[in-house]
């Protein structure tokens, strides 16, 4: 099914198509997928735009005050089709489900795709930092001719699940690395308040978890890095030679304080190449109750890369930062 077309089409036509091939054709999720036009991971800009849409097998459903912003999976599927038709978007990163659903729609020619593999440590339950992997594994991305893999690992020293976590993360980069796939490692220094997991947002404890996360695996040469955008981002970025993209998101409710995070970021002398943004003002989107969440560029010792969290169920944007 052309994905030009399922705009076109009633939310119970979608979900019954889907389902209708899901159910009479199982193995045609694997055939499209193997089929799919392939695209270089790394084009002439140096930059990769990515959608991450892993949130919903986590049991983050939440975009602003809904809390089930993203459980409406027809609504989710139709936005993050807009968002990978917009240009400079490079791809997605997702679960087997969304994946699949979106190869079936005919969505993923020439796109770059990351499996996201451990989903286990579910949003605010208490074991939010034992997080296994419950979702894809190497062997299936390589399968399915995906781009690469993508994990989380929160580095947090009052939590012994911490360990579990660092330990699966290094034996996930040595499966990908195997298979010469790149791993791309979201690293969050942690901590636990009132039993529940809480991200910290200061320089020094990130560099520290980009140290441990960095000497993950039998090698580094396939592992990338995902971080994100704190307010002494030079040093943070010191703390690294990896190939490295910063988080996205949804800006909060000081966005102006957050376009102007991520645009000093940006204004960081080895962020080799421009912070390209897909919905400018010369290039409004096509859905009026959607908003970008932008990330910005920022290298590693020798490669320039960005990507962008597309939240495509969020309030309507105002403003976005300028082109």
């Amino acid at each position: 099914m052309p994905s030009e077309r399922v705009s076109d089409l009633p939310a119970s036509d979608l979900l019954a198509r889907l389902t209708r091939d899901r159910r009479e054709h199982p193995a045609r999720i694997s055939e499209v997928l193997r089929a799919r036009r392939r695209r270089p991971l790394w084009t002439e800009s140096g930059t990769l735009f990515l959608i991450a849409a892993d949130h919903p097998a986590r049991g983050v459903l939440k975009a602003g005050r809904d809390p089930r912003a993203m459980a409406d999976r027809e609504e989710l599927l139709r936005r993050l089709l807009v968002a990978l038709e917009r240009p400079g978007v490079d791809g997605v990163m997702a679960t087997p489900d969304v994946v699949e659903d979106l190869a079936l729609l005919g969505a993923l020619d020439g796109q770059v795709v990351f499996g996201s593999m451990n989903r286990g440590g579910l949003g605010g339950s208490v074991f939010e930092l034992d997080d296994r992997f419950t979702a894809y594994a190497a062997t299936q991305i390589q399968a399915d001719g995906l781009d690469g893999g993508k994990m989380m690992v929160r580095v947090a020293d009052d939590d012994p699940a911490t360990l579990r976590t660092l330990s699966a993360a290094a034996e996930a980069i040595n499966d990908l690395a195997f298979r010469r796939l790149p791993a791309m490692v979201e690293v969050f220094a942690s901590r636990l308040v009132n039993g529940r997991a809480v991200n910290v947002e200061d320089a020094a404890a990130l560099q520290r978890a980009v140290a441990i996360v960095s000497g993950l695996g039998r090698t580094s040469a396939y592992t990338w890095l995902k971080l994100p955008v704190v307010d002494d981002m030079a040093s943070l970025m010191r703390a690294t030679s990896l190939p490295t993209l910063l988080l996205g998101g949804d800006p909060g409710p000081d966005a102006e304080a957050t376009y102007a995070l991520w645009e000093r970021a940006m204004a960081i002398p080895h962020a080799q190449s421009p912070w390209r943004r897909p919905w400018c003002a010369s290039s409004p989107p096509t859905m009026s109750s959607a908003t970008v969440s932008n990330t910005a560029s920022l290298p590693g010792a020798s490669v320039s890369s960005a990507t962008v969290t597309w939240q495509a169920w969020a309030r309507p944007a105002t403003r976005g930062p300028a082109c």
